[in-house]
């Protein structure tokens, strides 16, 4: 069914396009916004609008823009623009944007030394608060992909919120999920000693100096002092501290976060509804369990989602909406 409605939200961003050309209205189109300046988004509401509801996406970690591409490693799997659609065909607002530092929010950083986690945080509340002010808004719910997951339930203990969605969130802090990536990819028992030591330094907040080459790409001194403010969040106290429904999506096909960082963080939030995608990836497409082959779906902007994602979404969203207007 999935499938077919890929097929038909395609053709429907064909007409869309040439709609917006001719400067007439129709459904599915992105609106431009921003907040403080340098942070923009995609705002996206759908013809027939049902109860006010907006969903914030927040974007994964590293270079990650608000479609879910990445500007290096050839990630692009437009993820988070084809959940926007699928939102937008079934009658629900969006606004996907662009992390701080990334796509058209490059603007609003001007060194990767001055990130901080809670700079990210801080930034997904001012745009619910964005969100809740805008007219005919009547519900926010977060979800946040990934390093995003975290970051939603971060944001949550500071602006309202109708309901929080973690896909794909880790269960574990940065550095054990960092590590057990570095096992699951076989990486040498010394390379994994060399990042277990970089991890405890950086965990009692010191910076290394020269972290081996092979690692330089994780423990690079200007990204040094964001690690450090990350190691000191726990993802699963973060959900658990939640006041709101929570949604926990978990692919089995995914080879950066496992199965079980879901129910750790399900253990941690009673209340949350914890569903597993059998044979979904990191990017939420089907894939299979080869390595290669799974991550070369991440390159493949016209994969659909897999069929098993959205129905969870959209259920959820109609079981919980606490309007506060």
């Amino acid at each position: 069914m999935w499938r077919s409605i890929g097929m038909l939200l395609a053709a429907i961003t064909l007409c869309v396009a040439a709609a917006s050309r001719a400067q007439t209205s129709a459904s599915s189109v992105d609106e431009e916004v921003t907040i403080d300046g340098p942070l923009r988004g995609a705002w996206r509401t759908p013809e027939h609008w049902r109860d006010g509801k907006l969903v914030l996406i927040l974007a994964g970690s590293g270079p990650t823009d608000r479609d879910g591409n990445s500007s290096i490693g050839g990630v692009h799997p437009n993820t988070y623009k084809m959940i926007a659609d699928a939102l937008a065909a079934n009658g629900i607002a969006s606004l996907r944007v662009d992390k701080r530092g990334i796509g058209a929010s490059a603007g609003a950083v001007t060194a990767e030394a001055e990130l901080r986690f809670d700079t990210y945080v801080s930034d997904a509340a001012s745009w619910a608060n964005f969100a809740w002010a805008r007219s005919g808004v009547r519900c926010v719910y977060m979800l946040g992909h990934s390093e995003g997951a975290e970051i939603a339930a971060l944001a949550a203990a500071h602006v309202r919120s109708c309901g929080v969605i973690s896909v794909a969130g880790a269960g574990r802090d940065i550095g054990e999920t960092l590590l057990r990536q570095l096992q699951a990819v076989d990486a040498p028992a010394d390379l994994i000693a060399q990042a277990h030591h970089c991890i405890d330094e950086l965990r009692a907040g010191r910076t290394v100096a020269d972290p081996p080459p092979a690692l330089m790409s994780l423990f690079r001194p200007s990204v040094q002092p964001y690690v450090i403010s990350w190691l000191a969040k726990n993802p699963v106290t973060a959900l658990a501290s939640v006041d709101a429904p929570v949604l926990i999506l978990q692919g089995s096909a995914d080879i950066q976060v496992e199965v079980e960082d879901a129910q750790l963080l399900a253990a941690g939030h009673p209340g949350a509804q914890l569903v597993l995608l059998e044979g979904v990836n990191h990017i939420l497409k089907i894939a299979p369990a080869d390595r290669a082959q799974n991550v070369a779906t991440y390159a493949d902007p016209n994969l659909p989602l897999a069929p098993g994602v959205m129905p969870p979404i959209l259920a959820f969203l109609a079981e919980h909406q606490r309007s506060i207007n």
